[in-house]
Order: structure tokens, then C-alpha cells, then sequence
């Protein structure tokens, strides 16, 4: 590659380099390679280390470069759009859902999950943990909370633990007839046990959406599905659901 040195310019010199920087993003690299070291880059541009660092971050707040842990600094892949809306009611695992169950359990929920399926708080229900990938690598964990009162045919299954008895849970869930579905966005922190899912240090930023699933007029389940807001990005639409955007014009499930 050859040397590019930045001409005088009125902005900040990390801002324009952050530019310079997205552009050679865009034609010179693809997802998951990974960044020469510091040096080399900043020597190319023609910048202090300095100047560069402030670039990459800003790179990494807009989600387009990810620092892996013993890996070093990487291309993000395309941020997930979550929709939100309510044009499109399913129940989970059915469609073109891209959740991959991992396993279940039968546990207590924490308070307000007890609160909002309208159980007693020492009451175990089936917690289903599903993950989700996009370009090899986890975006995003789901917690789906589902009393034994919306799946009784349950114990007749012999399925064993993990992902059969998730699945097990689910198609049984499905036998329910969906009233409808409302889902809660906000801003949270990763906790110990998502940064691990995810590949984040715990703190790093996350949106978390809740969603509760209506049949026999009451929450029948509950999900709490955990996105890296590196790579996400919120999206407002009648269609509900989760999708991959490619690009700005792109999408693919």
C-alpha cells in the first residue's frame, strides 16, 4: 500500500482521518480482518499514534471496527437491524427465525420476570437460552422465560437436556394460539454472564428487548434478548422481527 498524507483541512485532523480511515474500510479490507498495528497505519497516513487512536475509537463507537481480545482490531461486520413494530406476531422459533437454541433449564426467574408472567416468585419455569451470529461471530443472547402452565404436554416428551429440550419447549409453546406480543427497548449495560456470550467486556453498552408473548389472556412467555450495540442499530417498521442489513439498500435474514 502507499503512502497517503493528509492535506491541511479546517476539522479536526482525527475526524478527517476517520473518513480517510472508513472509506479504505469500505474498498481495501472485508469483515473480521484484521487492522495493520498502530504504527504502520499511522505512518501511512502520516499521523501521530495519537490522532490515529482517536480515529479508531470513533471508528468503534459507529460500529464499524471491533478490538478482540488477543485478537487485535478487526472490521465489524454490518450492524442488525431491530425492528420494532407490530404488524408481525410469531412466536419465537418459527419463520425465518435465526435464533439458534443452546439449552434449558427449569429454574426460578429473577422478580420481575416472576412478576410479569404473573407467578410466584419461587416458581420454576422453563428459561430457553437462544443465540444469534452474524459473520461467525455472537451478536446477540435471548433469555425466553416460559411457565409450565403454556406448555403441559411437556413432561410427556423424552427429550433430553440443551438444545433438544429447548426445541421441545418451543414447538410445544407453538401449540398455543398467539394473541398478540409487545416489546420494550432501552439502553443497558452488558453483565458478566452476556459479555461472556458475547465477546464484550462487561459494562460495554447493549440494547435489551423485551418482549411478552400473549395467549389465553395472559403472558404465556417472556423474552429478554440481549443485543451488542457495537452492532446493532434500531429500526422502527410494521414487520416486528429481527433482520441482517447488509448494506443501505440490502437486507438478507
Amino acid at each position: 500500500m502507499g503512502t497517503t498524507q493528509l492535506e491541511s483541512v479546517p476539522e479536526p485532523k482525527y475526524w478527517h482521518l476517520k473518513t480517510v480511515l472508513s472509506e479504505a474500510l469500505d474498498s481495501e479490507f472485508t469483515v473480521g480482518e484484521i487492522l495493520p498495528n498502530e504504527r504502520d497505519l499511522a505512518a501511512r497516513f502520516g499521523v501521530a499514534r495519537a490522532t490515529l487512536r482517536q480515529a479508531l475509537e470513533q471508528l468503534e463507537l459507529e460500529g464499524r471496527l471491533q478490538r478482540r481480545r488477543g485478537v487485535g482490531t478487526t472490521v465489524a461486520p454490518p450492524r442488525m437491524g431491530v425492528a420494532v413494530g407490530t404488524g408481525r406476531q410469531v412466536w419465537p422459533s418459527t419463520g425465518d427465525d435465526a435464533w439458534q437454541p443452546v439449552d434449558c433449564a427449569l429454574a426460578a426467574p429473577p422478580a420481575a420476570v416472576a412478576t410479569a408472567l404473573e407467578s410466584a416468585r419461587d416458581q420454576a419455569v422453563h428459561i430457553v437460552r437462544r443465540s444469534r451470529v452474524s459473520h461467525g461471530q455472537p451478536v446477540a443472547a435471548e433469555l425466553l422465560y416460559i411457565p409450565s402452565t403454556s406448555v403441559p404436554d411437556l413432561s410427556a416428551i423424552d427429550a433430553p437436556s440443551e438444545a433438544a429440550r429447548a426445541r421441545a419447549v418451543l414447538r410445544e409453546l407453538q401449540r398455543l394460539e398467539l394473541q398478540g406480543q409487545d416489546s420494550a427497548v432501552e439502553l443497558g449495560s452488558a453483565r458478566a454472564d452476556d459479555a461472556r456470550e458475547l465477546d464484550r467486556l462487561p459494562g460495554a453498552p447493549v440494547l435489551v428487548v423485551t418482549t411478552r408473548f400473549f395467549a389465553e389472556g395472559r403472558t404465556a412467555a417472556l423474552s429478554v434478548a440481549t443485543y451488542r450495540a457495537d452492532t446493532c442499530r434500531l429500526t422502527f417498521t410494521a414487520s416486528g422481527g429481527v433482520e441482517i442489513h447488509h448494506g443501505p439498500q440490502q437486507q438478507a435474514s
